[in-house]
């Protein structure tokens, strides 16, 4: 986009498919808003990440379409946008954006997709946070975006659905609560072992008085399960993994007092939600993903990390050397500061 250019009536932006990455994207559609303030502005994410737009944001836009990958292009075609920004790399939704007859089309020139766009981008150098290489999209367009983590303020009406949820599961109002996002959907390498997530368990129970709730998607229960079982008699965590929609696990994110996660969309949840996070990492690298802001990031700097691999194919060192009582301490702390 040139500076002459008319800025556009209805924008479409297509927001990221996972959902660490749709949250990292939020100061980016914030700009946009910002520079834009008379645009009608559509956010077409996917089911799985739609309804953070819901809850309160800078970023929030005029209109949510939720996309489904095999009616995407009869969505869009019938929104009458004169404008679309892709803040996804793939060709498919930049070819998608071309046959529904969107004029001005924004984007990274990924391979394959510059004749595409009517205005591609040259994608910046690798190195940075995620969250800036979506900023610097929007700068290529002219807009100042500056840096700013992802905030999402839970609304009133989640509150109180998270609310019930935690009083059904016999937390009481008042406790101090602990959330553990034990799995990660990228793969099995990126988790913290089960049983060093039950040491910290324990010892925040029985030590602090403080009450543990795992959270996480279905996929996770496995995750779960081992923790429950490596739990010493009597001591007991709050199993919501699978449990809970998105709007309802924000607003159990806002009301625990720390957060302890593997690299993980629910990590980068609760930074934004503004939950203190203990942010494991192995083979990812948290230079480009690490939570935005006041947050301890754990990691042990062994000569193969990050490998970025799903399955470690030596000994999972990486996380193995993380010891239980360097992530008990920095929760410890967070609780302490925030009291």
């Amino acid at each position: 986009m040139t500076r002459s250019e008319p800025a556009p009536r209805r924008l479409l932006v297509r927001m990221p498919n996972w959902l660490g990455d749709a949250v990292m994207a939020l100061p980016a559609l914030a700009a946009v808003r910002r520079a834009w303030p008379d645009a009608h502005v559509t956010a077409g994410a996917i089911a799985a990440v739609s309804p953070i737009f819901e809850e309160g944001t800078e970023a929030r836009p005029d209109r949510i379409l939720v996309l489904d990958k095999a009616r995407e292009g009869d969505q869009i075609r019938g929104g009458g946008f004169d404008a679309v920004l892709l803040l996804t790399n793939s060709f498919r939704t930049a070819w998608v954006a071309k046959r529904s007859g969107i004029p001005r089309r924004w984007g990274y020139a990924t391979v394959g997709r510059r004749l595409l766009l009517t205005g591609a981008i040259g994608r910046p150098r690798r190195g940075g946070h995620q969250s800036e290489y979506y900023l610097s999209l929007v700068r290529g367009l002219g807009i100042d975006a500056p840096a700013a983590p992802p905030a999402i303020v839970v609304t009133a009406q989640t509150r109180n659905r998270a609310v019930r949820l935690l009083s059904e599961a016999g937390i009481a109002a008042g406790a101090t609560i602990v959330g553990f996002a034990p799995g990660a959907a990228y793969g099995h390498a990126k988790r913290w072992p089960p049983d060093r997530v039950a040491q910290v368990v324990a010892r925040l129970t029985s030590e602090r008085g403080v009450v543990c709730v795992l959270v996480g998607a279905a996929g996770d229960r496995e995750a779960g399960r081992e923790i429950e079982s490596s739990l010493p008699p009597g001591v007991h965590a709050v199993n919501l993994i699978g449990r809970t929609d998105l709007r309802v696990l924000m607003g159990v994110l806002g009301a625990c007092r720390s957060f302890v996660s593997n690299d993980s969309g629910a990590m980068h949840l609760a930074a934004a939600v503004g939950v203190p996070v203990t942010a494991i990492f192995g083979p990812t690298n948290e230079k480009a993903t690490a939570p935005i802001g006041d947050h301890d990031i754990i990691l042990e700097q062994v000569f193969c990390r990050p490998c970025m691999l799903r399955e470690c194919p030596i000994d999972h060192r990486c996380m193995k050397r993380i010891g239980a009582e360097r992530i008990y301490n920095a929760v410890v702390r967070r609780i302490e500061r925030h009291a």
